[in-house]
Order: C-alpha cells, then structure tokens, then sequence
C-alpha cells in the first residue's frame, strides 16, 4: 500500500485558510483516487473531500459544504485540500487516503483559535 504523507496544517484565524497536502513516499498518488478526512476531539473520522484519478470528481462533507476545493497537481504528485472560511469547529486532525486502500498517513493537526 501506497504510504501518505500529509502536511500544512496548523494554527489558523477563524475565517483563515489553509492549503494541505497530501503525498505519498513511494509511487505517485496520480493514479488513484484519493479522499481527505479529519477527526475532530471526541469525534469519529469523517471523510471531507475526495476527488477521482482523473481529477474529474469531488464530493464534500456538508459540514464543509463550500469552504473546501480538493485538487490534484499530478505533474507534483500532489493532491491538495484548500480549507477557506475556517471555524473553531474545523480544528481536526486531517489525513488523506487511497480510497482503495487501508493505509492512512500519520494526519496534520489544523488548529482554528483566534
């Protein structure tokens, strides 16, 4: 299984943005479908965004329903997860998945706090 690596979360304004990524240590990602999740304190993992292998599809929580665009940048083997109007609520750990796989990245703590 593909091993993910997220990365840029942290401490964020509420009504700040923030842009995640999500890579993976060994092949590209390019060919895979990959979804975003997040739990927050005292809550069960839910899945926030996920978008095709061919950039063609997206689907989004309705929690974050318009606050959210989920890319992919397969020329950096990249897929990205823009986080905009923050709320306190959105302070999470956020990790990113193959959808075909188990394997889950270590996450990235975004923190939403004025």
């Amino acid at each position: 299984q593909l091993q993910l690596v997220e990365s840029g979360g942290g401490l964020a304004q509420p009504g700040g943005s923030l842009r995640l990524s999500c890579a993976s240590s060994g092949p590209p990602l390019d060919f895979y479908a990959v979804g975003w999740f997040r739990q927050a304190p005292g809550k069960e993992r839910e899945r926030v965004s996920c978008v095709s292998s061919g950039a063609y599809n997206s689907h989004d929580a309705d929690s974050v329903e318009g606050r959210v665009t989920i890319v992919r940048d397969n020329a950096k083997h990249v897929v990205y997860l823009q986080l905009d109007s923050l709320k306190p609520e959105d302070t999470a750990v956020c990790q990113c998945r193959v959808l075909a796989q188990t394997a889950w990245g270590q996450g990235t703590q975004v923190t939403v706090s004025s």
